[in-house]
């Protein structure tokens, strides 16, 4: 999961834990917040597009924390990779959570060591070319080795913080197309960032 801050986002890395509810008007504003956003998931017809319920309730609960502990500047993009999926269906949903807009909802590699068409193992760890699961926030953007490409930030201890120094980015690749899917069945495959249509 992404959440989208300002673009010049490059802090310190500062995992995420889960906000303790103090009180019962905290509670109920959070409960309102959980019951105004999970309508979306039908509103959007997310469940037609193959999005799961399960991938979309873990992505916006962490989305709500990242919220509450205050680390978006942009709160109002939420970006799901559903893992769930193969590597040949369109598994990346960029919503606007302020409109109920689906603003994206595109084809994603994952890592060469996470699997041929499923990502089935994931990791941490430098030179693993395995993806990353948890939860991210969007850094900067640059022109590098892949072209235009934009920083992610992972914010859990131990899932996924080594993400700035294992260089896992958002960028385009020639292997992430409809066509290498008609003739291989799967998507080609990173180093472990999540590589989209040129």
């Amino acid at each position: 999961m992404f959440a989208t801050p300002a673009a010049d986002f490059l802090s310190p890395k500062k995992p995420v834990t889960a906000i303790a509810v103090k009180d019962t008007a905290s509670q109920q504003a959070n409960t309102n917040s959980v019951n105004r956003f999970s309508v979306l998931y039908g509103q959007m017809h997310l469940d037609s597009l193959g999005l799961s319920q399960e991938a979309f309730n873990y992505a916006l609960q962490g989305y709500m924390d990242l919220v509450a502990a205050g680390n978006l500047k942009n709160d109002h993009i939420l970006s799901i990779v559903d893992f769930s999926l193969p590597s040949s269906k369109k598994r990346l949903f960029v919503i606007d959570v302020a409109t109920g807009k689906l603003l994206f909802n595109t084809l994603v590699s994952h890592g060469r060591g996470s699997g041929k068409e499923m990502a089935t193992e994931f990791s941490n760890d430098v030179n693993s070319f395995k993806s990353s699961l948890g939860f991210y926030v969007t850094g900067n953007t640059y022109s590098g080795e892949h072209g235009f490409s934009l920083r992610l930030e992972g914010q859990e201890a131990g899932i996924n913080d080594n993400a700035y120094d294992r260089s896992i980015v958002m960028h385009a690749a020639d292997y992430v197309n409809e066509k290498v899917v008609q003739v291989k069945g799967f998507l080609g495959r990173s180093l472990g960032c999540p590589a989209v249509p040129q």
